[in-house]
């Protein structure tokens, strides 16, 4: 998926395809999957599916939804080739750069952006009262009760992010608070209240009980957002800066951590990842998406924590290493109960449990 999504073309997709290593020889030597002239295959396989797929909105509007790795296993971010379509076709180009601005934004910016030349000119923070509240060490079933302490306590969480974005990304910031149907006035006022030392636009946004309509207000600041501030974009580290640097200019700038710690086997591997001539790829790091950092039951904005790193994975295809770090599993699982389950027919053929 992450090669699919980061390739710019035909001949990129093979290339990619071709650089997977599937193993070592005796002599240490890498075994891609050209050697084994797997690639023209696969580049079959995936020919048609490499087109940016165009869907219409409820409301007739043209999206683009194609390409899909996770966020806090991957790099978070659709193709690019359906982004470089997405703005030869419209003024305003909206993606998203998947869950947590620690995660899908930094990806989306040391990663995606930096092998596709694009830069964003702004970024949409969102955030739900919900989410806030559990950063306050409000329990689940819970959320949806006011708590005015806890609401001022987790929005610690919005502000750390806030900050990454434009101290680390350089970019402006509109915040948008997607309204759930417990939310309360009371608890929006309060966001507004404590969020304004910030001077960041911060929106309610009801897009999913009332459409385009519901997110006019949003659309208006983004817009007026873009007319006056200025992008200073920027990526959290360099190429030449060695792996070990990049993964500890991503642990202390954007989580907070105060170190980063691996076994020496572990640190041999990234030394020799670096002698093989992968030092300048970006890193792909992968950790809980519920907290900055790898423990999800550390809410809010916690600092000066350790970021241990358990693997590291090549991804030649992609073009990146990917380091794991805390109890994550990196092949994604489904839910208890899939969404499949309620999905079907009728008897008049029509779809049901869509929604």
């Amino acid at each position: 998926m992450a090669i699919f999504c980061l390739s710019r073309s035909l001949a990129d997709l093979k290339k990619r395809l071709g650089n997977i290593v599937v193993g070592y020889s005796r002599s240490q030597d890498p075994i891609r999957a050209r050697d084994l002239k797997a690639d023209g295959a696969m580049a079959v396989l995936l020919k048609d599916a490499l087109k940016p797929n165009l869907v219409q909105t409820l409301e007739n509007n043209l999206a683009f939804v194609h390409g899909g790795p996770f966020a806090n296993i991957a790099h978070g971010c659709n193709s690019i080739l359906a982004t470089s379509s997405a703005m030869k076709m419209a003024d305003y180009v909206l993606t998203e750069a998947g869950f947590g601005a620690d995660l899908g934004a930094e990806k989306f910016v040391d990663i995606k952006c930096r092998k596709s030349g694009l830069g964003p000119s702004l970024i949409v923070l969102v955030a739900t009262v919900r989410a806030l509240k559990y950063h306050g060490g409000v329990e689940k079933e819970r959320l949806n009760e006011e708590n005015p302490a806890a609401l001022e306590k987790g929005i610690a969480n919005l502000e750390r992010h806030l900050y990454n974005i434009r101290n680390h990304y350089g970019l402006p910031c509109v915040v948008a608070i997607n309204r759930f149907t417990h939310d309360t006035p009371a608890e929006f006022a309060q966001v507004k209240r404590n969020l304004a030392h910030c001077e960041v636009p911060v929106v309610v946004s009801d897009h999913f009980a009332q459409g385009g309509r519901g997110a006019e207000d949003l659309a208006r600041a983004v817009v007026e957002t873009l007319d006056a501030g200025v992008s200073g974009f920027r990526f959290v580290y360099e190429d030449q800066d060695s792996l070990w640097e990049k993964i500890t200019k991503v642990a202390t700038k954007i989580y907070g951590a105060s170190e980063v710690v691996a076994d020496s086997k572990i640190k041999g591997r990234i030394k020799q990842l670096g002698k093989e001539g992968y030092g300048h790829y970006p890193i792909c790091i992968a950790k809980t998406q519920y907290s900055f950092s790898t423990d999800p039951q550390l809410r809010g904005a916690p600092s000066n924590q350790v970021l241990a790193i358990r693997e590291v994975r090549l991804a030649a295809g992609a073009e990146f290493v990917v380091v794991v770090c805390g109890d994550m599993m990196t092949m994604p699982g489904l839910p208890e109960v899939p969404a499949a389950h309620s999905i079907d027919l009728d008897e008049r053929g029509r779809i049901v449990g869509l929604f």
